[in-house]
């Protein structure tokens, strides 16, 4: 368990906030019965919380087949006799026990209601055991339309990963696949053909050989996980380590990559280390000593899976050579090393409840890839980058998207969520204060599951600053405020405008190259200036629109 007091507070409506004539409206979309099993916390869901798995599989290559068993522990809240398990077709859930004994299952789609024979009782620890078999779903355009992806390496060994975020881990593991709830602990034992090499979460803690010409990976989670940040990878691995002296002592950093690429992995990956240093500093320490941090070849692009980080990026700076924010910042570093692994404080040590907050994942580790620059270049290196990302910002929906129903919001949560967070940063004026929010930030909410609301809420009261509509402004609304100001003589007259109800931020602007704050509102203001027809500049670092009229 994570957090799981929160339950149904945050789940009352299945709306999305969007942008309509100048407010906010809530608006409903068309979703599914199944959308609605995936995504909300069932009552099936709700009266048990996850202690433990132990997930048991074999992997056959050649067949493009899965079988095998995940033991399921977990502690019983309130009496309840039915226990939804999620497992996707075309997938199949042979068979579920509780104490040897076979329990009635009710199918409907991907939920799998299991009927207990046995009386639960609150306090409670109990365990059922999963079977299932099948071929999962192949992953269509990993990691952003997942499942397992099949593929061969250059000498023609198999090449195998699974990525799962939004589709959800049950597309290839029976499990209680809901976001609010985190199992406290996990062991993956993986068998596949001997000739290959599977790494997964946690730390291994043996290899077995096994009669048929297979072995037996057994790795094992100290820390909470949550589902789709369950991996596995199954290549013709080569491995090299290094330990780091961090914040909370030496943490072991294992680098797994194809044979073919071990020595070029030897030079790329210094970033590994680079990266911990600087996110150590403005996140606070790794989040996973215990399980170590490994960052492991795949053949598609990257995905944050937890202390075991995927990398696809073909050993290049940037997004695959390409700078995202055309500044030039972008070519500093490799994109994904530094995004993925910023990833395990926020997606994996802070987590969100409902996938339609994804924001918090995306939009602070999107900002840390400015902060990464910031560390090593300078605050005017990391604005560079930042601001020049905002030209990949469609403001096409909110960044907030549909409760209960497993619907996150806009893409824009990656470079308008971290410009709005950029934002942030220049209304708290104190890099250091800035710093300790995110510092606090990942102490307070430390392996929890979090909402939108007690982030908004904990930021609020740090910066002892009047966010609420602010964060409506841009979470909930498509809107860019726009700074209108014109200038007769010495008279400078501004106004927000493009805005949601009660946003009121100051902003910084130059006079005749004086910096000073002022405070539009929805009213006219004026400036009286010492000069006439100054020369004004708006501070850049404000995700604002201008126009002079």
């Amino acid at each position: 368990m994570k957090n799981l007091v929160i339950l149904i507070t945050c789940f009352i409506a299945t709306y999305c906030i969007s942008q309509n004539n100048g407010g906010l409206l809530q608006e409903k979309n068309n979703f599914t019965h199944q959308d609605t099993l995936r995504g909300s916390i069932t009552p099936e869901r709700e009266w048990w919380d996850l202690t433990y798995y132990h997930l048991d599989i074999k992997v056959n290559p050649e067949k493009k087949t899965i079988t095998g068993k995940n033991t399921i522990t977990y502690k019983v809240l309130k009496p309840y006799q039915v226990l939804q398990i999620d497992l996707q077709e075309p997938l199949t859930l042979t068979k579920v026990t509780q104490n040897e004994k076979e329990l009635e299952i009710k199918h409907d789609g991907n939920a799998h209601f299991v009927t207990l024979k046995k009386q639960q009782n609150i306090g409670e620890i109990n365990s059922v055991v999963a079977y299932y078999e099948g071929k999962p779903r192949e992953a269509v355009r990993a990691p952003w339309d997942g499942g397992i992806s099949w593929k061969k390496d250059n000498n023609g060994k198999h090449f195998i990963a699974s990525s799962c975020q939004g589709l959800g881990a049950s597309v290839w593991w029976p499990n209680k696949d809901h976001m609010y709830d985190e199992v406290d602990s996990m062991d993956i034992s993986i068998t596949i053909p001997k000739n290959l090499m599977n790494v997964s979460n946690g730390r291994l803690k043996s290899i077995v050989n096994n009669k048929d010409e297979t072995i037996t990976t057994h790795w094992h989670v100290a820390n909470p996980i949550n589902n789709y940040g369950v991996n596995i990878n199954i290549g013709d691995y080569a491995n090299f380590s290094e330990v780091y002296k961090g914040e909370k002592g030496n943490l072991d950093m294992n680098y797994y990559v194809l044979k073919d690429n071990l020595e070029k992995a030897k030079k790329h990956f210094k970033d590994a280390p680079k990266m911990i240093k600087a996110f150590e500093h403005w996140f606070g320490p790794y989040p996973f000593y215990e399980d170590s941090f490994k960052l492991v070849e795949v053949p598609y692009l990257g995905m944050e899976h937890q202390s075991s980080v995927t990398y696809g990026n073909r050993y290049m700076k940037g997004y695959l050579g390409s700078d995202l924010s055309g500044s030039g910042w972008g070519l500093k570093f490799d994109f994904i090393i530094i995004h993925e692994a910023g990833h395990e404080w926020f997606a994996n040590n802070i987590t969100n409840v409902d996938i339609a907050d994804m924001w918090i994942h995306e939009s602070f580790t999107a900002y840390s890839e400015s902060l990464f620059l910031d560390y090593y270049y300078g605050t005017k290196a990391s604005a560079d980058y930042v601001i020049g990302t905002r030209r990949n910002i469609k403001n096409d929906k909110p960044l907030i998207g549909y409760y209960n129903v497993n619907k996150e919001g806009s893409g824009d949560m990656y470079y308008k969520g971290a410009n709005m967070l950029h934002t942030i940063r220049q209304l708290v004026n104190n890099d250091e204060k800035w710093r300790q929010i995110l510092r606090t930030l990942n102490s307070k909410f430390y392996h929890q599951t979090v909402t939108t609301q007690q982030i908004e809420d904990f930021i609020i009261q740090e910066s002892g600053l009047d966010l609420k509509g602010f964060f409506n402004q841009y979470l909930r609304s498509t809107k860019i405020p726009e700074l209108q100001y014109s200038i007769d003589g010495k008279k400078l007259t501004y106004k927000w405008n493009n805005t949601v109800k009660n946003f009121v931020i100051p902003i910084q602007i130059e006079v005749n190259g004086v910096s000073q704050w002022i405070t539009p509102t929805s009213k006219n203001k004026t400036l009286k200036l010492k000069t006439k027809n100054a020369k004004i500049v708006i501070d850049r670092d404000f995700f604002i629109e201008t126009k002079n009229i």
